[in-house]
């Protein structure tokens, strides 16, 4: 009977242990793991006062450390005038820079009233060639009169006095003639002409471009050029006056004159000087509101404080690490299988997790989340070199990651560092993301860079 007994108790135990055993995977190399952030302050300083001490938990956001702030603001008021006298630069500049623009409309309206004038002169021109013809028929009549009387003297068919009127008449139409003729001559030397035309008696022969070559012309076309290179307009000292106005009309699709201007002053060297020192100064103020803000060292996760390394008066530099903060939420399990235990081992497989401080009637809840690309001995900073002759086979341990899926810090915290035995349900489907996987399939969400780009990370809390 006692022997039967002990059978029946051996199977009542031992039958669900065996199916256990058979259906499950597990190690006592385990221990749980989770992220620290590292908090530093990004810039240098004296501390001030400390809000935390060891093992207080503070959420994101919470000011732990704070760092003497008078120096940052002074510099913050010091970048802050810098950026006001900039701006006044920038408002003296555009001034004069519209001033400029005032003075290359008028001086533009100058080199158009020169080509009118150069204009108006070829037409008086033409106006007193007209006229030296008049007092040319008017010559030949008086001519043609005195000859007609000089054979009537003789014979007594004409007066004296009537000759010597004709006379007089053909003086004053000689005269007329001539003074004519100079007046012709004046407005040609006037426009930078001969006073009579090589190769052709027309008087009014002039060059068809001479209101574009005129030297008031270019003169006035020199003065609107220097005055727009003064404000950023660059032209070719090669084109004409209307090919010069032609292409600045061109710098608007509708040629409006105002816009043209109104981007000319927008673009002018000098405003964009000016622009550039007001970037600049309120970049500086940008980091120095930024540096200010930086004296206060802030908690970048929720957790527990730990391995406080600061005290109010301690002078700190940037990157110094103060202390740590260990993550409550952000925990797993580094679960250390044998290489002969992983052949069953997936993503996704739910895994029941006993732990040494609430003891074997808490268990917790996970899945397994990854395999570690190499076992602890490959990563070590002195792998093992087994290149010899008496290598001697060792099984190998691969970190297997398992996440918590029921885990609550309010109710029962686990805390980093602590041993677990975790017992993988094999004869159970894999579920979730990944589920069934070895590898974990590239994230997508990860941000890349351009192969030309680089990137610095500032001295702060780190994990």
């Amino acid at each position: 009977m006692v022997a039967a007994l002990v059978l029946v108790v051996v199977l009542f135990f031992g039958v669900p242990w065996i199916i256990e055993a058979l259906n499950t995977v597990s190690t006592d190399d385990a221990y749980v793991n989770g992220h620290v952030t590292f908090l530093a302050p990004r810039v240098p300083g004296q501390v001030m006062r400390v809000f935390v001490d060891d093992n207080n938990r503070v959420h994101k956001g919470d000011i732990l450390v704070e760092l003497d702030k008078e120096p940052y603001q002074v510099q913050v008021n010091i970048a802050q005038a810098a950026v006001d006298a900039a701006q006044s630069d920038l408002t003296l500049v555009q001034a004069q820079v519209r001033a400029q623009e005032a003075a290359t409309r008028s001086l533009r309206f100058n080199l158009e009233h020169s080509i009118e004038d150069v204009d108006n002169q070829v037409a008086l021109l033409r106006s007193k060639a007209a006229a030296l013809n008049s007092e040319k028929a008017t010559l030949d009549k008086a001519q043609s009169d005195y000859n007609d009387a000089l054979p009537l003297l003789a014979s007594g068919g004409v007066a004296k006095e009537e000759v010597d009127r004709r006379k007089e008449t053909l003086l004053v139409a000689q005269a007329n003639v001539e003074q004519a003729l100079q007046a012709i001559y004046q407005v040609r030397v006037s426009l930078g002409l001969p006073p009579t035309p090589e190769g052709s008696s027309d008087l009014t022969q002039v060059p068809s471009d001479l209101d574009q070559t005129f030297s008031a012309v270019r003169q006035a076309q020199m003065s609107v050029a220097q005055s727009a290179a003064s404000i950023g307009v660059f032209e070719s000292f090669n084109l004409t006056p209307k090919e010069m106005v032609a292409q600045f009309y061109k710098r608007d699709p509708d040629g409006d004159i105002d816009k043209i201007y109104a981007q000319i002053t927008k673009d002018a060297p000098s405003v964009k000087q000016a622009e550039t020192k007001l970037a600049v100064a309120q970049r500086n103020l940008d980091q120095a509101n930024l540096n200010l803000r930086y004296c206060d060292v802030v908690s970048e996760i929720d957790g527990v404080v730990t391995r406080r390394d600061v005290n109010p008066g301690n002078n700190v530099v940037a990157g110094q690490s103060l202390m740590a903060v260990r993550s409550l939420t952000e925990i797993w399990i580094d679960a250390n299988f044998k290489e002969t235990q992983l052949a069953s081992l997936r993503i996704g497989q739910p895994v029941d997790i006993d732990t040494d401080i609430y003891g074997g009637h808490e268990k917790f809840k996970g899945r397994i989340t990854g395999f570690t690309e190499g076992t602890g001995s490959t990563l070590a900073l002195l792998p093992p070199e087994n290149a010899t002759g008496n290598f001697v086979k060792v099984v190998q341990r691969l970190p297997v990651r398992i996440e918590l899926t029921d885990y609550d810090p309010d109710k029962m915290p686990l805390f980093i560092g602590l041993s677990v035995t975790p017992e993988v349900h094999i004869d159970q489907s894999p579920a979730g993301p990944d589920a069934g996987k070895v590898l974990q399939p590239y994230l997508p969400g990860v941000p890349t860079t351009e192969p030309s780009s680089s990137s610095t990370s500032a001295p702060g809390t780190q994990p």
